[in-house]
């Protein structure tokens, strides 16, 4: 089954007792059960519910694994991964991180025992030299963010295979549209289902994908002894999403490229980071590994004080300013005080995240009327 067709269809069946369509919303708590332990596979909702049944079937088919899992936020799911090591554990993971993640590494988990290492995941090597005898897991994030590094999914897993070790793969950027992770090695993909998968804006979710069924099997019992589900409705609401993914994907990877063209010309621009770009530094992998280039696009401003910045951000009218991304309208975004604030100031400059530098989420507006507001608050620095 073709992508197109597996994200209608994918591990989908019509809802056997009436033949709806779509999967209801089994908004329960509770099921009924003839006889004490006897039930029809549905006992009580934070173990499994119909609706998110339905849902993780899909999940698992979107990335060619055998199992999926839905959690009540992107976060909810790194939970659970770190969740699966133990105390005094090493994981290596990128230099240029979600700050939700790098949050939850350094200010979480770090006091429970585990030690974060990070990387510059642009060359492999990087981390086949920060493997020590306690390292269990290496996270990836690929496309990063906000800097879009890029890194080479199939090298580095195949390290971690070398030293068994576990690899996880953040693929929210990207989506299985683009990469598929679990095909190139990974253990586990990673998902905030609250970007592309659910596409609108309207839902917070995380999502597991695996292809080994112990692994699976660990991961649904912490997913069911910790409890951080996503509920019916959520579920519902991201399955809708999932079926328009291939199309949306499309128009997001042809105004995301548009964007970046844009901007890379522009005299009021230093630097685009886009992997569409053939002098992005990391073009040869992307292109190797991922279908199109999606349509997250970061650029820093040659006037580098806070001030042109906001300028810019404060007079959009068809982007957004807001947190988030991946859904159908266009978003923009201040790294350095909204989503990657919780970094240090002296880690985020090092790593390029300055008052200069703004993120954009290219939706599936029109790309002219996208560029014209670009044009526009550019035109006023």
């Amino acid at each position: 089954m073709k992508f197109n067709t597996k994200v209608i269809h994918g591990n989908q069946n019509h809802e056997p007792t009436t033949g709806a369509v779509m999967v209801p919303i089994f908004q329960t708590s509770t099921f009924a059960q003839s006889s004490p332990g006897q039930h029809k596979g549905y006992e009580y909702s934070r173990a499994a519910n119909p609706t998110r049944t339905a849902l993780e079937n899909a999940f698992a088919a979107i990335e060619n694994g055998t199992h999926g899992f839905a959690f009540a936020s992107g976060l909810a799911a790194t939970d659970c991964v770190l969740r699966l090591l133990n105390p005094n554990d090493e994981i290596i993971a990128g230099d240029d991180l979600y700050g939700g993640t790098y949050r939850m590494f350094t200010k979480l988990f770090s006091k429970y025992g585990l030690k974060f290492t990070f990387v510059d995941m642009n060359d492999p090597e990087n981390v086949r030299k920060a493997i020590r005898v306690n390292t269990k897991l290496i996270w990836l994030e690929t496309p990063t963010n906000p800097l879009m590094k890029i890194a080479d999914i199939a090298a580095i897993t195949a390290i971690a295979k070398e030293n068994n070790l576990m690899s996880v793969v953040d693929n929210t950027f990207a989506t299985p549209y683009l990469q598929k992770p679990l095909d190139l090695g990974a253990d586990i993909v990673m998902h905030s289902a609250t970007k592309y998968l659910g596409g609108h804006s309207d839902v917070i979710m995380g999502a597991l994908m695996v292809k080994d069924k112990k692994l699976a099997e660990e991961i649904h019992f912490i997913q069911f002894a910790g409890g951080g589900i996503a509920g019916p409705m959520d579920s519902f609401l991201a399955l809708r999403g999932i079926k328009t993914l291939a199309i949306r994907m499309q128009r997001h990877c042809e105004n995301g490229m548009a964007v970046a063209k844009f901007l890379d010309k522009h005299p009021k621009v230093e630097t685009v980071y886009y992997p569409g770009l053939e002098s992005h530094p990391n073009y040869k992998i992307a292109k190797k590994q991922m279908k199109d280039f999606g349509g997250m696009v970061s650029f820093r401003l040659k006037d580098k004080s806070q001030k042109a910045t906001f300028t810019m951000l404060e007079n959009l009218k068809v982007f957004t300013l807001a947190e988030s991304l991946g859904g159908v309208e266009s978003l923009a975004n201040h790294p350095a005080t909204m989503t990657h604030a919780s970094i240090p100031e002296p880690e985020r400059l090092k790593l390029g995240i300055t008052d200069s530098l703004t993120r954009l989420s290219v939706g599936i507006e029109d790309i002219n009327d996208l560029i014209s507001d670009l044009e526009c608050v550019l035109g006023m620095l």
